[in-house]
Order: C-alpha cells, then structure tokens, then sequence
C-alpha cells in the first residue's frame, strides 16, 4: 500500500492538533507543532527545576547534618586555641602539609648571613668572653666573675636584638644563633644567660608592643645591661602547659583614681629571675566589674615589674642539675601593678598570648637549637680529635668500627642541626615566625644535640666522666637534658602540640573549615556553605596526595633500587636524588594528615599518633635544610658524604615514622585508614619502603673526615672558641694535635712497611706526637674536693673507720714494715 506524502502531512497534522491539550483554534501545521513543543518545554523546564530544587534541598539537608555532626564531634576550641591559630605565621611548614613543597623555593627565599659587623663581633667580643671565663670554675662557683658579667653588660650581650636606635646591637637572628652556638663550646652557663635577655627577653617584646614610655625607660636599660631581665611566666602547676596561667591571677582594681591590678603569683624555674632588675610577669586578668571598658581585655596579660616593686619577690635559685647561670622563683602576693606598668598599656590587656607566641619563635626555634649546634660543633672537632690522639692496643681508637659509627652519627646530626638551625634563623630573618617549624627545632635539634653528646661521652670514656678544667664534655652532658625540658618539654612537644597545632594551623584548607565550625547560630547558613566548600577541599587534597604517594612511590622505589652507591659523589645527583624522595614522602606525610581528619575531635588524645607523624614532620624539614645547606656549600670537599650520610638517616627516620602510624592508626575508622594509607604510601609493601641506614663504608669515610684533618673538619670547627697559642686549652689542643699526630701515624707506619729504622726528623715528630698525646689523655686529679676535705687535720671518716678497728688488732699490717 502506498500512502502518499500529502496524506501523511494531513494525518500528522490532525495528529498534532489532536494531541495538543493547548490547542483550541484551528492553526497551520507548523503553528501547532512549535506551540506543543514550547508548551513541553515549558513543563520539562518545569519538572527539571523541580527536581533540581529537591536535589539542593537534599544536599543542603545532608550538608547541614554533616556540619552538625561535625560540630557536635569537634572538641570546643578555647580561647587560647582560637588566638594561637591566629598567631605567628605560616610558610614553608604549610608547603610540607601540601604534599609538595620546593628546594628551589627554599634556595630562592632563604639566605643566612652575617654581615661584617657581626662576624667581627663573634671573632672579637665572643672570643673575648670565652677567655674570660673557665667552664670548670664557673661551675664550680655557680655564677660568674664580676670582670665576666661586666663585660657582657659592656658589650651589649643582653641587647643584641634590641634596635640600634634604642642602643642596642641590632644583630639578625644568624648573629645570635652564632654568637650562643659558639659561647656553648666554651661554656653552656654562658650561653643559657645570654639566650634567654635575647629571646623573651622582655626586650623583645618591649620594642615591638611597649608604650613610648616604656620603651624610653626600659630599652636602653636593658641594651647596656643596666637591668638584667627575665620572664616569669611558669608556675608550679603550669608545667608545659604555660598558657594555664594556674596560680597567676590579677584582678582590674580602682585605687585612688588610678587603674591598676591586684596580682598574687607563684612562678618558677625563671632563668636570670635571681639577678634580673626588671621581670616580665604573666598574668591571668580578670575584670568582673567591667573598669577596663573598652580599652583591652580579660585573659593573658604581661606586666613589667622593676626588682624593687612593693610585694616582688627575687632572689631565690633552683639549681637545675649542675648548671650555673641563675635560675629561681619569681613570687607575690596582692602585688599592686599601676596600669602604666602593663606591657603595651591598658590596650594590651588581655593580649599576652599573642605577645608571647610571636616571640616565642625565637625562643624556641632560635636559641634552645643554637645550644645543641654548639655542642655538634665541639664534639665533632673535640672529640674527633681525641679519637686520632687516643691509642689503644696501639691503635688510634678511630680506627675501631665502634667508634666510627658513633662519630659518623654525631657528625650527620651535627650537620643535620647546623643546617635546621641556619634555615630557621633565615626564616625570622625574613620578618617570619613559623610556630610549628620552631616547635620542630626545639624537639628535634635539642634531642639530636643529647645523642650528640652522649656519642661523645660514649667515645672520650674516662676523660669525658672525670671533672675539671680538661673536660670539655661534661658540663655540656648535663646542660642538654635542660634545653629539652625548657619551653615546653620534648615529650609533650613532640606527642601533641607540633601535629595538633600543625593540622590546624598549616593544613591549606583546616583553618577555613574549624571557623566555621566555630560560628555561632545567626552565621550558621554562611558557615555551612564554608565547611562544605572546605570539605570538599580536604577530600580533593587528600585523594591527590593518594595519587602523588602511589606515582612519588613507585617511582622513588625505582631510582632508589637503581642508584649506585657512589653516586652521592655527584652534588647534581645527591640534590635530584633526595629531592624527589622528600617529595613523596611530603606527599605520604600530607595524606596521612589528611587521615587524620577521620579521628575527629578524639585525635587531641591520640598522642601515640601526633608522635610519629611529628617525627615524620621533623624528618621531611630537616632533610629540606639539610639539602638547602648544601646547596649554599658547594665546594666544600667532603661535603657530599656527610650529607649522604645525613639524608639516608633523615629518610630512614621518616618512612619508619609513617610505617609505624600505618600500623597503628586508631579509631573506629582506624583500619580503613590504615588500609588506605599503606596503599597509599607503601603499594607494594615492603618493595617501596626502601630507605636504609647508610652503608658502612660511608660510615667509615664520614668518620675518617671527622678525624684526620679535612675540610670537614674545618666546617664543623668553625664557631668553635679557640684559645690563644700557648695557653693549656684541652679543646684547642687535642684540635691543634690532630695533624701532628696524623703525620707521626703516617711515619710508623711507613717505617713497619719499609722495616727500617726512622731518621731523625721522623722520630722527632713521632716523639712530638707521643709527647701531645701523653699529656692529652691526662685527666684532672684534685687533693681535695671540698672545703672541708682542704682543712689541715681532717681524716676521711671511712679512714677514721679503718683506724680505729685496726687499733683493736694485735697485728696492724702484714709485713711488719714500720
């Protein structure tokens, strides 16, 4: 059957009439087909944004209830917390929680450097000091020569950061570091007393928040030394949680039209407080009649207090192991303090917590880590030397593999602390104050500054234990546990503020998101959009740094497997080669930080887990350091073996870290994400953990730059005091024997070779270097170690002993010899 074209276009058209409910007059085909198209258009564009504004509904619903559940599970962040995420700054710390920061950002940015003025006064003024003082006597004493706190009044060593136009030295941060790293080798009691006017002073905190007037009054007091400051803020309950302030209440007073506080306070363990003439108190304000108006706040406050304030008491010490310099209590009770005397003014009340942790950069991150640089410095000088100079079975000790592996390690954690700390002063140099990286300094370099001096100890033996003016070891031995228990102690750093304020505070998109968190009721609709938009955020960072670990991963495995041993020897290649492994293992660190999220709230108390990951933290910014040092050293011979040395430890130390944390993850979620993470970080298991402790023959080669003379050992020497020629200086003359005895070594064992006798030359150098050793193994020895024991008749009361039961004998003595 044929139908033909018109009779289709006459059905079609009644069809489309027909069917058009729309249609009630007669239209022309077309007319009719465009007017039901439009009418279904019209209700599809209906229908679709119907179910559209169902979807949103849906998702708006689901996100709100995502928000709350995530508020309700998010532990309250106090006041404290909320200004702590708001102090200081972030920079390079943030790049590591990206999972990709850069060596050549580093290398661009950062440049540490002493200008003349300051190298001058480390050559001069420093040396000067370090004479001045003998680390034995001084310990001895337990304080120093008036002729040695005059000088450093004199010389402005208490004002090296207080601005020239207040009167002081104006010094860069590198210059302080330098100067306290350097007065370490010669005595940790000098160090502690300059650090401390330096840091918090309240110097610090004067110049950048004080009054005029308060600045007028104290500065220039404080750069010449006139009042010797301290900051007292630890109480007896406080303990490393100085923020609690438990103890150190102040209440806003009117007396006799004048505003002020009434404070009662308890603080302890104040370096300097025993002969400080100005303390900067901090106090826990309150103002429950509303005086202070408009004009400051309640909460942390920092008063400045002269030693004779009516109701101040100074003067009592603690004696913290056996260390010198001045430490004691700082009390009062009902104290009046004149609202003039409140750090910054009546505006600043309640602003000490900002104060305190923007300097405490510096304090941390600065001066606590420029103890432990001088003591890699001594022991890798020191005490190498003495492992050339030291014979055994006739045989210089540096020869024995013990003995290597211990230098060796001391020497890469020494160039691993020089190196973090050389960045970090850059870093404040830059106008910065990177709280998590100080945090990071302080746990880590005092720590490796301790392994460093316990290797040393372990190596010296017998002339490391004896006291006296020959050891320069034990004084430091006993210093070192201080620095880790100061400013926040190294358990409580490492296991919970380094990761919980990082996540926080460094995570790109964490702050946005714990604001909102944070919003009250009335902002609640703005919030949720921010936390979902942040969350989203969160998700995409973490499943890229999933990808980044796998591809970073594998491909580490791969150049690692097929790296040659030797060919560290290459700097182009040592740079390439351990960039691209601090890379993925950036990129593991940030995935499990991104993990860490599914802990929620209870990830505060997770503290097993904060430890690794801040180990593995650590690890990642000092093998940045260590690589940027290097770059800035290029040229140094021996350089790319110590460094070698120091990065395959750094890269050991972070992989254990994160295998450690897969293997433990906690948490309802916790197998999943320890799931996730080791597929993420390690794919194919143990194949692509593959970082091992150094070789022993790279062992071997560290040890022998460390202990024959080397560029090495002029890099670690330099910023060790030096005592002028001809004076007996045990430090200074094991390193000046060093050549003398390698030489008389090289001479013996030429002879043994050869079988003959030595000329005369050769054996007056082997006789010079028998005489240097002869005399540098000798330890003190003293006929007295007390007053008491000096006195003309005293007896020992074990001989009294001893005498008095040999008298009820009838034979006194075996031999009978009178």
């Amino acid at each position: 059957m044929i139908i033909s074209k018109n009779a289709i276009n006459k059905t079609t058209t009644h069809t489309w009439r027909t069917l058009s409910p729309l249609s009630s007059t007669a239209t022309s085909s077309h007319g009719n087909l465009y007017s039901h198209s439009n009418n279904n258009n019209t209700n599809n564009r209906k229908n679709n944004l119907q179910q559209s504004r169902n979807i949103v509904g849906l998702v708006n619903a689901i996100d709100k209830r995502v928000y709350k559940w995530a508020k309700s599970v998010l532990p309250p962040i106090s006041k404290t917390e909320q200004i702590a995420l708001g102090c200081g700054t972030i920079g390079f710390d943030r790049d590591i929680f990206s999972g990709s920061p850069s060596l050549q950002h580093l290398i661009d940015t950062y440049q540490p450097k002493l200008s003349e003025e300051e190298q001058s006064f480390i050559d001069n003024q420093v040396t000067t000091l370090c004479t001045m003082l003998n680390d034995h006597d001084v310990s001895m004493a337990k304080d120093f020569s008036r002729e040695a706190w005059d000088y450093m009044r004199d010389e402005k060593f208490f004002g090296m950061k207080i601005p020239k136009e207040w009167g002081g030295l104006g010094f860069s941060t590198q210059a302080v570091s330098c100067v306290l790293a350097k007065l370490a080798t010669q005595c940790f009691d000098a160090n502690a007393t300059v650090a401390v006017p330096n840091s918090l002073g309240p110097g610090e905190l004067l110049a950048r928040y004080g009054t005029d007037e308060q600045k007028e009054y104290f500065l220039p007091r404080l750069a010449d030394g006139t009042l010797i400051p301290c900051f007292g803020l630890t109480g007896p309950h406080s303990g490393s949680d100085a923020t609690s302030l438990i103890g150190s209440d102040c209440v806003v007073e009117e007396r006799n039209g004048e505003l002020g506080v009434r404070a009662s306070f308890k603080k302890r363990y104040i370096t300097l407080a025993p002969v400080a003439g100005v303390v900067g108190l901090g106090l826990n304000l309150s103002d429950p009649n509303g005086l202070l108006g408009d004009k400051g706040n309640e909460g942390f406050t920092v008063a400045l207090l002269e030693r004779d304030h009516p109701g101040l008491r100074m003067g009592k010490r603690h004696m913290p192991l056996n260390a010198a310099f001045m430490n004691g209590t700082v009390e009062g009770e009902d104290v009046w303090i004149p609202m003039s005397m409140v750090l910054g003014g009546q505006e600043r009340c309640g602003f000490g917590w900002n104060m305190f942790v923007e300097c405490l950069a510096e304090g941390r991150g600065v001066s606590l880590p420029a103890g432990s640089i001088g003591a890699a410095r001594g022991v890798a000088a020191g005490v190498g030397a003495y492992a050339r100079v030291r014979k055994q079975f006739r045989v210089p000790i540096a020869e024995f593999g013990g003995i290597q592996e211990a230098l060796a390690e001391a020497g890469s954690d020494g160039l691993i602390t020089i190196a973090g700390g050389d960045l970090m002063n850059a870093i404040v140099d830059n106008h910065e104050a990177p709280m998590v990286i100080s945090s990071v300094m302080k746990q880590n370099c005092t720590e490796r500054g301790r392994r460093i001096i316990e290797k040393g100890m372990d190596i010296a033996a017998g002339s490391a234990i004896c006291r006296g003016d020959n050891n320069y070891l034990g004084n430091a031995y006993m210093s070192l546990p201080i620095a880790i228990t100061v400013e926040g102690a190294n358990i409580m750093t490492r296991s919970f503020q380094i990761i919980g304020q990082g996540l926080t505070r460094c995570h790109p998109h964490m702050v946005d998101l714990l604001g909102a968190l944070q919003a009250p009721k009335s902002e609640e609709k703005q919030a949720v959009e921010t936390f979902v938009k942040q969350f989203h955020k969160i998700v995409g960072h973490g499943l890229s740094n999933f990808g980044l670990s796998l591809t970073r991963g594998i491909g580490a495995t791969v150049s690692t497997k097929t790296r040659s041993k030797t060919a560290y020897r290459d700097g182009d290649k040592l740079l390439e080669y351990h960039e691209k492994q601090l890379l993925r293992l950036s990129a593991n660190f940030a995935l499990t930080a991104d993990l860490c999220f599914s802990l929620g709230g209870r990830l505060k108390f997770e503290e097993l887990l904060m430890g690794r990951l801040a180990d593995a933290l650590g690890a990642i910014y000092l093998g940045y350091a260590t690589l940027h040092h290097y770059h800035r050293h290029r040229g140094v011979k021996g350089l790319e073996s110590l460094t070698e040395h120091a990065m395959l430890r750094l890269e050991t130390e972070a992989q254990d870290a994160l295998k450690s944390a897969s293997d433990n993850f906690p948490g309802p979620l916790g197998p999943l994400a320890s799931t996730v993470m080791k597929v993420g970080c390690f794919p194919l298991g143990n194949l692509t953990r593959p970082y091992r402790e150094p070789s022993d023959n790279l062992t071997k080669e560290v040890s022998k730059l460390m202990t024959t003379p080397s560029e090495i050992r002029d890099f670690f020497q330099n910023g060790v005091y030096m005592a002028p020629e001809g004076t007996t200086h045990q430090l200074s003359d094991l390193i000046r024997a060093v050549p003398v005895c390698v030489e008389a070594d090289k001479i013996a064992s030429t002879l043994r070779k050869e079988k003959r006798q030595p000329t005369a030359a050769e054996a007056e150098k082997i006789a010079e270097a028998d005489a240097l050793r002869d005399v540098l193994i000798q330890v003190n020895v003293f006929d007295h170690l007390t007053s008491e024991e000096g006195q003309e008749e005293y007896v020992r009361p074990a001989l009294q002993g001893t005498t008095d039961r040999l008298a009820s004998l009838d034979r006194k003595r075996f031999d009978n010899v009178a």
